[in-house]
């Protein structure tokens, strides 16, 4: 059975939870996971999918008709290009008078992140066939938490050029090289290296720009002494990759090397204790634990890490709200924090998967201190 098979089926079992009849599919991320179509959706919100207990079929327009057909192959997709509006497609499959999969009395689940246009003009289409439109919140995106093997392997792709992309800046990185020179280089390295696309817009943030989790990278240029934040993804086979290293130009002062043991400290610590069963509440407690244990107590203020998978912020996160029990397939980032607001700032960020027993860490570069 084809991964977009199983996922389909895992999204009727959610519907039929919920009393539903069908599910109405808008979100892009969210039908990318379903269909497991990669390398022929671009950015236009131009696709529906309705998923009923018989069929599971992709509303989408001539543009897509042809590269969608040959991804659908060995699935059971169906691909219509029918010209009309998503609301007028989902009425027509979903409560067709007798050529539909249900007929009248019925319910169809949708996502509430739909446009409030397109919420009236559902209610519209369905007016007369007295369907009912269940709201529902985080129902496939709770799905996409738990990573497959498949989703797996191509983020260890994504890492693997991320990765080449730090080793390859920490030579290129010199004092005197603005933010914005040394971000272009490495998104370029990214690009030209295997990467399809960016994971998200790179963070280069030297000295007292440190201090800013999500600095823009600019004009500022590197200097002796200081330490470059450097928080960056590619973006490879549909998924996304995230890592945040620290270069040092130059030898660190005592202050500056033990924020950096801190947070390598908490880093490492919250990797060992990762595993099924602890929630992201009590991870990111122990690192701000760790943190203030070394003299940087209230010093990080974000949430230390999130899930990451088609796209760059997914759930569990580990942070103060999340209460939940982790489970294996999890994919999570761990990346504690030191923000000295107009001294300096650091992070050191890794990802991985919640395997069985423990935690797997895809990022490969080193822990050590890389000093230019």
């Amino acid at each position: 059975m084809s991964c977009s098979n199983t996922r389909i089926d895992r999204l009727r079992a959610c519907t039929a939870d919920l009393g539903a009849d069908a599910f109405y599919v808008r979100d892009q991320s969210n039908l990318r996971w379903l269909t497991a179509f990669f390398g022929v959706f671009d950015d236009e919100d131009a696709h529906a999918m309705l998923v009923a207990p018989e069929r599971a079929v992709l509303h989408t327009d001539s543009r897509y008709d042809e590269a969608f057909g040959r991804a659908a192959e060995g699935t059971e997709i169906e691909i219509d290009g029918t010209r009309q509006t998503h609301a007028a497609f989902a009425r027509r499959v979903f409560a067709g008078g007798g050529s539909g999969v249900i007929e009248n009395d019925a319910s169809l689940a949708i996502e509430t992140s739909i446009a409030l246009s397109e919420y009236r003009a559902l209610g519209k289409a369905f007016a007369e066939d007295r369907v009912r439109l269940i709201e529902t919140s985080g129902v496939i995106v709770g799905l996409r938490e738990v990573k497959d093997a498949d989703e797996v392997a191509r983020m260890k792709a994504a890492q693997a050029i991320t990765d080449a992309a730090f080793a390859h800046i920490a030579a290129f990185a010199k004092p005197g090289m603005t933010e914005r020179e040394v971000q272009i280089e490495l998104e370029d390295f990214m690009l030209r290296h295997g990467a399809e696309g960016l994971a998200f817009s790179s963070i280069v943030a030297t000295g007292a720009n440190g201090a800013s989790p999500h600095a823009i990278p600019g004009e500022t240029r590197l200097e002796a002494g200081q330490c470059v934040v450097l928080d960056f993804g590619a973006r490879a086979h549909g998924y996304c990759s995230d890592m945040t290293r620290m270069l040092f130009l130059g030898e660190p002062d005592e202050r500056i090397r033990r924020a950096y043991e801190t947070i390598r400290a908490a880093n490492e610590r919250v990797e060992a204790s990762l595993r099924p069963g602890v929630t992201g509440a009590e991870m990111h407690q122990l690192a701000e634990d760790v943190l203030a244990q070394g003299g940087f107590g209230k010093k990080m203020g974000h949430g230390l890490g999130h899930g990451v998978g088609i796209d760059i912020h997914e759930e569990p996160v580990l942070a103060p709200r999340n209460n939940k029990p982790l489970v294996s397939g999890n994919v999570v980032t761990v990346e504690p924090g030191i923000y000295l607001a107009g001294d300096f700032g650091m992070r050191l960020e890794d990802f991985g998967v919640i395997t069985h027993d423990g935690f797997e860490v895809f990022t490969q570069s080193t822990h050590e201190m890389v000093i230019i």
